[in-house]
C-alpha cells in the first residue's frame, strides 16, 4: 500500500489531496496547525506548525517509515502593511524556509533509498513583481527556484522533485477580488495525483493564467524601468 505525507492537510488543496489519496488506497499522514478535516482508518493527523522550532522533529517522527511521496501543500500570504510589516517574515518562514527544512529532514533518506518523491505547491505568482503582496510573490519565487534546482540535483539518484505552480484555486488563499481561470481544490488535487504518477520537474496550471501573468509581469517591469 503506497504511503504519503501531506503538509498543510487540514484545508484547501492539502485536504482535497488527502481525501483523494485515501480513496485511491493510500495510507496518508497529514500535518497541519489545525485539526483534521476528515477521518479515515487510512489517515493519521499530526498537529504541527512549519514555523515552530519543533517542526523538524515532528516531521522526522511522522516519517519514521519513509513515505513514497511527501507533498508540501501549506502556504500563507498577506497584503503588505507598510506601517507594520510584521507578517512578512512569517510568509517567508512558511512558504520557503519550511520547504528547506522538509528537504533537510527527508531528502537524505530518499537519496539513500534511491526512491521517493517530494512535491511542493508553489504559485504562478513566482514570476510576478507584486506591490500588494511582495513577500508572497518573492517567497514563491524562491520556492520554485529551490525545488527545481533540487530536482535537477536529485534526478540521477532516483528521487523526484516536482514544483507545481497553480494560478487561482478556490481556497482561503484566493483573496483577490478578481480570480481569472479559478479552479477548484479538487481539480488541483487531481493535478497533484497526475504529478505523482508522472513525476515531472515542473507543472503549471492553468496555462492560460501563465499568459495573463506574463503580460502583468512585463507591465510591472516597464513601470520599474520608467521610475
Amino acid at each position: 500500500m503506497p504511503t504519503a505525507v501531506v503538509i498543510g492537510a487540514s484545508t484547501g488543496i492539502g485536504l482535497a489531496l488527502c481525501r483523494r489519496l485515501v480513496a485511491a488506497g493510500w495510507t496518508v499522514t497529514g500535518l497541519a496547525r489545525s485539526p483534521a478535516g476528515f477521518e479515515s482508518a487510512a489517515y493519521r493527523h499530526v498537529i504541527a506548525d512549519v514555523r515552530a522550532p519543533e517542526y523538524r522533529q515532528i516531521l522526522a517522527t511522522a516519517c519514521e517509515s519513509l513515505p513514497d511521496v511527501c507533498v508540501y501543500a501549506t502556504g500563507i500570504g498577506h497584503e503588505i502593511d507598510l506601517a507594520n510589516p510584521s507578517h512578512e517574515a512569517d510568509v517567508f518562514a512558511t512558504n520557503l524556509l519550511g520547504v528547506a527544512i522538509t528537504v533537510e529532514v527527508l531528502l537524505p533518506r530518499m537519496i539513500a533509498a534511491k526512491a521517493g518523491h517530494l512535491i511542493g505547491i508553489s504559485s504562478q505568482a513566482d514570476r510576478v513583481i507584486d506591490r500588494h503582496a511582495p513577500s508572497y510573490a518573492a517567497s514563491k519565487a524562491g520556492m520554485s527556484s529551490y525545488l527545481e534546482g533540487i530536482a535537477l540535483a536529485c534526478r540521477q539518484h532516483g528521487v523526484a522533485v516536482t514544483n507545481v505552480r497553480f494560478g487561482f484555486v478556490d481556497t482561503a488563499m484566493a483573496k483577490s477580488p478578481v480570480k481569472p481561470f479559478l479552479i477548484s481544490a479538487d481539480r488541483a488535487a487531481r493535478v497533484l495525483e497526475n504529478c505523482i504518477a508522472r513525476r515531472p520537474i515542473r507543472r503549471t496550471v492553468p496555462l492560460r493564467m501563465a499568459a495573463v501573468l506574463w503580460l502583468f509581469r512585463w507591465g510591472s517591469r516597464l513601470r520599474i524601468w520608467a521610475s
